[in-house]
Formats: C-alpha cells, sequence, structure tokens
C-alpha cells in the first residue's frame, strides 16, 4: 500500500503466510494511521522510527556490495510527516524533511552532496525524490546515505488516511518519508574522512560527549 510492493518485492525477504521481513520502517509508520480520520489540528504528524532493516540486494554484484555498503540487515532512522492537501505544504515538509539530514551530516563534518532523482529514477508513487550522498575518499566518489521523497495522495489513498478540512470534509493527508541515518553504511565515511596517517581515527567533536571524551580510536 505505501508503493514498496510489487516494486521492490525481489529485494525483500518472504516467509510464511505471504509475510516480510521489514525493509524499511517507512511501511509500519504508516500503517498506524490506516484507515484513520485526523484531526486537522493534529496536522502535521511528524513521526521518526528506529527499526531493523532487511533486504535481499538482488542484481548488486558489483564492488559496491563489499564491506559496510550493501548488507542484508541493518538499522536505520526513518521520518514520517503526515500533512494536509497541498502541494506547497508537501514541498515545505520535503525541505525540512531533508534538512534534517544535511544538518546531521555538517554536524559530524562529513563532506556530501544533495541530488535531486530524475523522473527515471523515481520510486513508485514518488512525486519528487533527494539522495543525499557521503563523501567516500578510498573510491574517490559519494555513496547514498538517505534519501527524501513526498508522496502527494498515492500512499494514503491506499491506507485510507483522511483528514477534515476546515467545511469538515474528508481529505485523503499528504505523505512524505526520509532516511535520517542508516548505519553501518554510515561509518565508512566516518572512518575514511576521519583516519588519520598513523592509522587511528579521530571522532568527530559532537560525537565526543557520547564517547566518554574519546577523541580518537587507535590501537
Amino acid at each position: 500500500m505505501t508503493g514498496w510492493l510489487p516494486q521492490s518485492e525481489e529485494d525483500l525477504y518472504k516467509v510464511q503466510d505471504e509475510k516480510y521481513l521489514a525493509g524499511t520502517a517507512e511501511v509500519a509508520t504508516m500503517g498506524l494511521y490506516q484507515d484513520e480520520v485526523i484531526p486537522k489540528e493534529e496536522l502535521p504528524k511528524k513521526i521518526l522510527a528506529f527499526s531493523p532493516c532487511f533486504r535481499r540486494e538482488i542484481g548488486s554484484h558489483s564492488k559496491d556490495v563489499k564491506g559496510l555498503i550493501r548488507v542484508h540487515e541493518f538499522f536505520k532512522f526513518e521520518q514520517v510527516i503526515l500533512c494536509e492537501a497541498s502541494h506547497d505544504e508537501s514541498v515545505k515538509y520535503h525541505e525540512e524533511l531533508n534538512r534534517n539530514t544535511e544538518e546531521f551530516i555538517e554536524s559530524l563534518k562529513i563532506p556530501y552532496r544533495t541530488v535531486i532523482n530524475c523522473g527515471g529514477d523515481l520510486g513508485l508513487g514518488q512525486v519528487k525524490k533527494y539522495d543525499i550522498e557521503l563523501w567516500v575518499p578510498l573510491e574517490n566518489t559519494y555513496r547514498e546515505i538517505g534519501s527524501a521523497s513526498y508522496f502527494h495522495d498515492f500512499q494514503t489513498r491506499r491506507l485510507n488516511i483522511r483528514y477534515k478540512d476546515s467545511e469538515e470534509k474528508p481529505k485523503y493527508a499528504h505523505s512524505l518519508n526520509n532516511t535520517a541515518i542508516a548505519t553501518p553504511r554510515i561509518l565508512v565515511s566516518l572512518v575514511e574522512n576521519f583516519q588519520q596517517a598513523d592509522g587511528s581515527i579521530k571522532i568527530p567533536e559532537v560525537l565526543v560527549p557520547y564517547m566518554n571524551g574519546l577523541s580518537e580510536i587507535k590501537k
């Protein structure tokens, strides 16, 4: 109903009785509001989910799959927003979601770039999508860390997620989602951008308080 199936079915682990291991928290988070009529004054709904994710990565056979770039099980933070049925609202919150990730990356002082996806790279139901890519010095390239998308009412129509407008008429809400951060892929950029000549790894200043004051990792 969110657009993950059937497009991404081959990338998911399927178990018995038509059940799947979650590829993203977006699906379950959207499902929390299925068949609900949300009071307008409660919009926008902003949800942050943290969960394990499982993906088969079918069709990935290049050097990109080695190490921590592509793994079959990982954890990630997922942001979801439900807002009024307005294109302007969707655009506003899309920029906000993407900026959340950019600010996080900037706090780590990792070089990055934001890419606007062309139509051929959009997933099912996506109106617009940004990818944020981090610099990987060893490969002399950028690697995607996450993406932010908005769907208008593509997902909410299928999930029957509505709200009442100013005339008390039910309308389908608009939905957006964003990968706030995914592990362990971000470790690749952290290690490569902060490794020093002696092999030690300098810890970004913003993380030092969470490392019991440790400022570098070394043998």
